[in-house]
């Protein structure tokens, strides 16, 4: 590997615009958006930045080279003499998730375990299931290897615990949040919180937390991490005060517990609030206008589109009434409960891949 090489930051697809505005302003670039995410050269300095910072990418990948290969003899020659001891450490083990297309080289599990072998040979690294991802890739006689610098997905923030049903990620809730213009400097409101992911997300973006903070990486395995640069990194980071105040409600006294024990391993609990209550009871806080930003029961997601169609109504009723100067972010599967709102929605955001489902963003200019 040379000083820079590619470094890929996945995400849902459609969300790739909004992850690639997130990466411009970090200062992350040029960036190089295509499907499942964008890509960008730098180092490992920007690894490990990209990780820490990031709200909406799921994972890092790092390209850390390849070669072309038409069989297996070919590609067992070229695996072992690829320089594995300047990614790799022979005391941590590997594991080899294997893809071919449209190449000679069609077996992708005979590649897989030629691979395995030239490293546990050449470097002596054992194989495991608990063992740093290298991700190989055989397309049209070439192959490439990605390190997963991230290891365990990177919406697990190492706060949620404690979560209800169908809950959002926080990835996904941190770019739908961008795509509402939201950018830490106004209050944010969620009448249907669950266990508080958007208000969690919106709260940490105020303060400057870092994403990242509090979890371990797979890059903190690999040859030649600098733990100083590493640990001045996360120093870098401090919480800043702020004035804004950030709420949730759910009518589940459960879900309500849940997020508030989430907001304060997050560090919070301070300027965030939840309350058990119907929406129906909603009131505007005090001070500025913001954001309510709502994740509600879907037909897919929970219970059947019939009686969610007069609940969305009632909500779209309440917002109007009562939220007038705020603006509105709501996610949904169904383009008829977001239409049985009444609200004044823009065009609606990309269709984003979110389990077996298709989910949109439709937000709402200040009311």
């Amino acid at each position: 590997m040379g000083e820079t090489f590619e470094i890929f930051l996945a995400c849902a697809p459609g969300l790739e615009a909004a992850l690639a505005g997130e990466a411009k302003a970090a200062g992350f670039g040029p960036l190089r958006p295509v499907a499942g995410g964008v890509a960008f050269d730098g180092g490992w300095v920007e690894v490990m930045r990209a990780n820490l910072y990031l709200r909406g990418a799921a994972r890092v990948l790092a390209r850390i080279g390849g070669f072309p290969a038409v069989h297996l003899a070919q590609l067992d020659k070229r695996a072992r003499k690829f320089p594995w001891g300047e990614v790799l450490r022979a005391d941590q083990p590997v594991k080899i998730e294997a893809l071919s297309r449209k190449s000679k080289i069609y077996h992708a599990g005979a590649a897989k375990e030629r691979v395995e072998r030239a490293i546990s040979e050449e470097l002596g690294a054992p194989v495991g299931d608990d063992g740093v991802r290298l991700l190989l890739r055989i397309e049209e006689n070439m192959v490439s290897f990605s390190v997963d610098t991230s290891g365990a997905p990177l919406h697990r923030r190492g706060h949620k615990e404690a979560v209800g049903k169908a809950p959002m990620r926080e990835t996904l809730a941190a770019l739908f949040l961008r795509q509402c213009g939201y950018r830490g400097e106004e209050p944010v409101l969620d009448p249907m919180c669950g266990s508080g992911t958007f208000v969690i997300e919106a709260a940490e973006i105020a303060m400057g937390l870092a994403p990242g903070r509090s979890r371990a990486f797979d890059f903190e395995r690999l040859a030649g991490f600098d733990g100083d640069t590493w640990e001045a990194m996360k120093a870098e980071y401090a919480p800043r005060e702020t004035a804004l105040r950030f709420h949730g409600f759910d009518r589940d006294a459960g879900a309500v517990r849940m997020a508030a024990s989430n907001a304060a391993r997050a560090g919070v609990e301070g300027i965030a609030s939840f309350a058990c209550q119907p929406f129906s009871a909603l009131e505007r806080p005090e001070g500025p206008p913001g954001l309510v930003m709502v994740n509600p029961p879907y037909g897919a997601r929970i219970g059947k589109p019939g009686p969610l169609h007069a609940l969305h109504k009632s909500l779209g009723d309440v917002l109007k009434a009562r939220f007038r100067g705020w603006r509105v972010g709501i996610v949904t599967s169904e383009p008829g409960l977001a239409k049985a709102t009444g609200l004044p929605f823009l065009p609606p955001g990309p269709p984003v891949a979110h389990g077996p489902l298709k989910i949109r963003l439709y937000r709402t200019d200040p009311l």
